[in-house]
């Protein structure tokens, strides 16, 4: 009998699961769940390729973690078969939290808890299903296991999950700048006083990756036709969860019609045993399926917002450096109201004002250490010639004003 199962990735080529635990948690349903959910929410309305899910994602991050893995071995870093293993498994499950679109839901269906609490209350779940056998690993994810570079490795400046959905995320949306050497960088990560370090030759791709992240997150993660699209979906999930809390009937799967009726936060997670079975329930399909009938409400400002999500009709996004005034607001938000024939009081259904900041790195939070052959270790803003480090660093603010077309 074969031990192994074999995966052909566009991105990695062949990956290799293991008979036994990793492939155990592959095949439980709360994994498969992810291949209903894509990995980055809107952004094909941008790019048509990006469709790809946070399953193959998942299985990515496995695959870079456990050659990530071997390279630390091959230099003498002991870690034993028991802690590969976990390790591996718990970056498998690392986004198994995730609802549908991303961080979409984060603040209107739910609220306080991130997508991480529930990825970690849903390992638990897995942790019971597999008779305890994923204690060590979720010990890693917490990071209370005394090796703390194996916690770094699924979730530091330059985790696996990261570097994963850096190429691959590159590699659906057609931007071929986000290509990071990965491969490279996991041959040149070492481990010293209990620290993931990148050795000295490894700089120049460090200096790649930095600045294809930077990339990446202003032409793919907040570009602004994304952004304008996700705001229609906020919008009409705040409407939709308005018009149920009034008692109006909106069409919607039993799983949605839960979180549009209820006020779901942490508290309620941990004092509902069915909270969290329902959340298992919702992917991107349940948001789909509830558009096209939302399209047909008697509601006028719903089925707008769900016209333009089917239709993709995006919210014209105005990007400015400083803060719109509110008599620009108050004056837009007339406009729309005399548009599209509502109450002004309603018009901000068919807007929206965000902050968008993104430090690409910041030292405080969690330096990337380069170490010398002479064994001294200093932080990438230091050792770098290229790396403008107060420019990597800034913190970009920008303001999205979003809003419907007429």
């Amino acid at each position: 009998m074969n031990d192994t199962k074999i995966i052909n990735d566009p991105v990695f080529g062949f990956i290799k699961i293991p008979r036994g635990l990793l492939y155990d948690i592959v095949r439980h349903p709360l994994m498969q769940r992810l291949n209903r959910i894509n990995q980055l929410g809107l952004a094909s309305v941008v790019y048509p390729g990006a469709r790809h899910t946070r399953f193959q994602h998942s299985l990515g991050a496995f695959y870079l973690m456990s050659e990530a893995i071997i390279s630390l071995q091959q230099k003498g870093n002991f870690i034993f078969d028991s802690e590969a293993e976990a390790v591996e498994a718990a970056i498998l499950m690392h986004d198994i939290g995730h609802g549908p679109f991303s961080h979409v839901l984060e603040n209107t269906l739910i609220s306080g808890i991130s997508h991480e609490d529930i990825s970690l209350l849903m390992m638990e779940q897995i942790n019971r299903d597999l008779g305890g056998q994923l204690n060590l690993a979720i010990s890693i994810f917490k990071d209370e296991y005394p090796k703390r570079f194996l916690h770094q490795l699924i979730s530091s400046q330059l985790d696996m999950d990261r570097l994963d959905y850096l190429r691959r995320d590159s590699f659906f949306t057609g931007v071929t700048e986000g290509n990071i050497g990965s491969a490279r960088i996991i041959k040149m990560l070492n481990v010293v006083d209990d620290r993931l370090v990148v050795e000295q030759k490894g700089i120049y791709s460090l200096e790649n990756y930095l600045t294809t992240r930077r990339l990446m997150y202003w032409q793919v993660y907040l570009h602004k036709t994304a952004v304008g699209y996700e705001k229609v979906l906020v919008n009409m999930l705040t409407r939709a969860k308005h018009l149920t809390r009034q008692g109006h009937k909106v069409f919607a799967s039993p799983a949605l019609a839960y979180f549009l009726e209820n006020d779901v936060d942490r508290e309620w997670f941990s004092t509902h045993d069915e909270a969290l079975l329902m959340y298992e329930e919702l992917d991107d399909s349940d948001l789909w399926s509830a558009m096209k009938a939302w399209k047909h409400s008697d509601d006028k400002i719903l089925a707008t917002l769900a016209t333009d999500m089917l239709d993709r009709i995006i919210f014209k996004v105005e990007v400015h450096d400083e803060p719109v005034s509110e008599e620009r607001i108050d004056e837009l938000q007339a406009q729309i109201a005399e548009k599209a024939g509502i109450e002004k009081v309603d018009a901000h259904y068919l807007m929206s004002l965000n902050t968008i900041q993104k430090d690409m790195y910041s030292i405080d939070d969690d330096s990337i250490d380069i170490l010398y052959k002479d064994g001294t270790i200093k932080d990438i803003s230091e050792a770098s010639e290229i790396l403008n480090v107060a420019l990597l660093s800034k913190k970009i603010r920008k303001y999205y004003l979003c809003y419907q077309r007429f």
